[in-house]
Order: C-alpha cells, then structure tokens, then sequence
C-alpha cells in the first residue's frame, strides 16, 4: 500500500476517496523501560527505553491505520500524520494516533 504525508502520488490519480482512517494505540513503559528511563531522567541524556517504547507504540498505531484501509477497500494513504498526547497523568502512558486519507489509486 502506498502511504505518503502528500496529498498526491506522483504518476497516480486518485480515483476515489474511501475516507478518514486511523490507527490508535496507547502504550505505557514496561518495569525495565521506567527503571532505565527513571535513572536516566536523574543523569540526563537520550533516554533510549523510552525512544524504543514510542517506535514501537507509532509503528502498532501505523499498523492499525493500514488495517483500517485495507478493510475499506483502499490501496494508499495521503495526508499522514502522527499526534501523540499523555493519557495518565506524570507520563504513565501515551497515546499514539496515526491518521490520514484511505484513497484508491491508478496510474495517469
């Protein structure tokens, strides 16, 4: 399936739009991944059990975005986005969105 942050696919014309989809998942750290990013958080640096939870939570919310296409019928994606917000409160959990336009394509 073709996924582009455009509004267009070059040498393709969209033939029709099936509408918004998304994918949304909302992820909290394991015990490991709060204990490494608790004890980095004091020392300061890249926190890399935390950067390892957000790609996994944005990759299952992209899954989840072409699941939803695939079940309308759609073969591309435009427009996508991420948005990312705290669920719980002192950062316990994050919600992932990934959303844009499930359009059919062919070629020009």
């Amino acid at each position: 399936m073709a996924v582009t942050t455009t509004f267009t696919i070059e040498g393709h014309k969209i033939k029709e739009y099936k509408g918004v989809v998304r994918g949304i998942i909302v992820r909290s750290p394991t015990i490991a991944q709060g204990i490494v990013g608790g004890l980095k958080n004091i020392v300061g640096g890249r926190i890399g059990a935390y950067t390892e939870m957000c790609e996994q939570a944005r990759q299952q919310a992209y899954d989840l975005l072409l699941d939803h296409a695939h079940e309308l019928g759609a073969n591309a994606i435009v427009g996508l986005r991420y948005d990312a917000s705290e669920v719980v409160s002192k950062g316990s959990a994050t919600e992932v969105l990934c959303y844009g336009t499930a359009v059919v394509i062919e070629p020009e």
